[in-house]
């Protein structure tokens, strides 16, 4: 089992920043490079805890001021309920984006569960990753040349929440973008693209909080190999500020209307991926 070093931590870290934001795929990346790096062990499993800890980090620092009006619409809901008055779901825009990330957050949160330990073999089968990133392309494909944009917050129905839901829930495949999903299915139920973006994130702290307490559970029990720490600290340092730059970037990206450049990219990385698995590998 090879040792992780300071180099493999950083690299894994920009690519896990980078890539869980961008529609490129981070578990289909990091899939790779550990294969073709060789890396495994206890080490990796730590690792993964703290890149998921670096990345969800980025996002409260991106979206605090949206987190904060959730949690204080999240108590005077409570109150609400507690005087009598049921949940008052339209009352205003923060609660009940608040009731479409929960409701989203519910089918996503019964896949992860059924079907992890699944799906958990496809990370070492090269031809699943390919498949799925080709997969991711096309979704993306679809999206940018047929999904609408006109769609807000209060026109947003629990149906919507439900297929985005869906949508990250199928991204637990390796090789499938959990963003790319997403937004897949917001674009294709007419959010509007700046909408569309940003529930995608928001959706992600339940879905990353959860992989990251799972993974911690699974990590509690091991050792952390000797002298892999400050390699697990400056991936999960990396990856903070790769996922940063990656959701101010993808913000952009998507309401300039610019997604088939990662359908290239995932198309051909994909193939890459197949062909190797199928003749070389």
């Amino acid at each position: 089992m090879a040792t992780l070093t300071y180099f493999q931590a950083v690299f894994l870290g920009l690519v896990q920043g980078l890539a869980e934001y961008l529609p490129i795929s981070s578990s289909g990346h990091l899939a790779l490079i550990q294969y073709f790096f060789g890396i495994s062990g206890d080490s990796v499993l730590w690792f993964t805890v703290m890149l998921h800890m670096g990345t969800l980090l980025s996002i409260f620092v991106v979206y605090w001021k949206d987190i904060i009006r959730l949690l204080y619409e999240l108590g005077r809901c409570i109150g609400d309920i507690c005087k009598g008055r049921g949940p008052r779901i339209n009352i205003n825009e923060t609660r009940r984006l608040g009731f479409m990330i929960l409701v989203a957050t519910i089918p996503t949160g019964i896949i992860g569960v059924l079907f992890n330990k699944t799906f958990e073999g496809f990370y070492s089968n090269l031809v699943v990753i390919g498949a799925g990133l080709i997969i991711t392309g096309t979704i993306l494909w679809i999206a940018e040349k047929f999904g609408k944009s006109d769609k807000q917050i209060m026109d947003m129905r629990f149906r919507d929440a439900v297929a985005v839901g869906l949508m990250q829930g199928i991204a637990i495949t390796p090789g499938i973008s959990r963003s790319g999903s997403c937004l897949f299915g917001g674009l294709m139920t007419n959010l509007d693209r700046e909408l569309a973006v940003r529930f995608a994130f928001l959706i992600s702290v339940p879905s990353i909080l959860g992989s990251f307490i799972f993974e911690m559970k699974d990590a509690a029990g091991t050792v952390i190999p000797a002298g892999t720490t400050g390699p697990i600290i400056a991936g999960m340092i990396v990856a903070f500020f790769a996922g940063l730059f990656a959701i101010k970037a993808m913000i952009k990206i998507v309401t300039q209307k610019s997604l088939k450049g990662f359908s290239f990219y995932t198309w051909i990385l994909g193939a890459v991926v197949v062909v190797y698995a199928l003749f070389v590998a």
